[in-house]
């Protein structure tokens, strides 16, 4: 498979791109600084732009069969209440450049990350996280996982729109916990290595088409 990777530099995203390349596809990562993707190999091609520029995110989309889009609204710290790096509309935008491109590059299969606490799964959320979410700038990325959500679901393409839990950095390998329509009942945690093979294996079997899977591990 060659697939589009949108935010490759990124702590899942470059467990995504690992993992691609492991399994011998052929990636086009769209970067603005290839100089912070460490990985080389034969089967993968770094475009420099951006993805909220149409004219670079079509050239990343050239001769691609499927897009796994890893980007979120970053924050110049983990902190909660930090200074936004991105825009506010930021994965909306560039939610609204693929799905004008995807058509015209017969590119139908997209798969993205949100995050659980976006949409309808707000209400399932511990109530100390929801009023993070609410009160800190952690929300700015939550309303716009939503808009992008709404834009894909309101689009003919094939979409799938992962949400995962907590993220950790955790190499180990724990029993992998899917919640359709909020059941069952996710867990809190999952690592970032479960989520780019959870992202893999969506575009491989065609899993999940049109569908909003919570990810966990118990």
């Amino acid at each position: 498979m060659k697939i589009c990777l949108l935010g490759a530099t990124g702590r899942t995203g470059k467990a995504v791109l690992s993992q691609a390349l492991d399994r011998a596809w052929e990636v086009k990562a769209l970067v603005r600084d290839p100089q912070k993707v460490a990985l080389q190999s034969e089967k993968l091609q770094l475009i420099t732009g951006n993805p909220s520029n149409k004219e670079d995110l079509s050239k990343a989309l050239v001769d691609c069969e499927a897009v796994i889009n890893t980007l979120n609204i970053s924050r110049k710290s983990d902190f909660p209440w930090a200074k936004l790096r991105t825009p506010q509309r930021f994965l909306s935008e560039v939610a609204s450049h693929l799905i004008e491109l995807l058509p015209l590059h017969e590119i139908e299969r997209i798969v993205f990350t949100t995050a659980w606490g976006v949409g309808d799964s707000l209400a399932h959320i511990p109530t100390w996280f929801r009023l993070l979410i609410q009160h800190s700038n952690i929300g700015y990325a939550y309303l716009d996982h939503e808009r992008q959500e709404a834009l894909f679901e309101a689009s003919d393409l094939a979409w799938t729109a992962v949400r995962p839990v907590g993220l950790t950095n955790s190499e180990k390998h724990k029993t992998l916990m899917v919640s359709i329509n909020h059941s069952p009942k996710p867990k809190l945690m999952i690592s970032r290595t479960r989520v780019a093979q959870f992202l893999l294996d969506c575009l491989s079997d065609s899993s999940y088409i049109h569908e909003k899977p919570v990810i966990s591990e118990k």
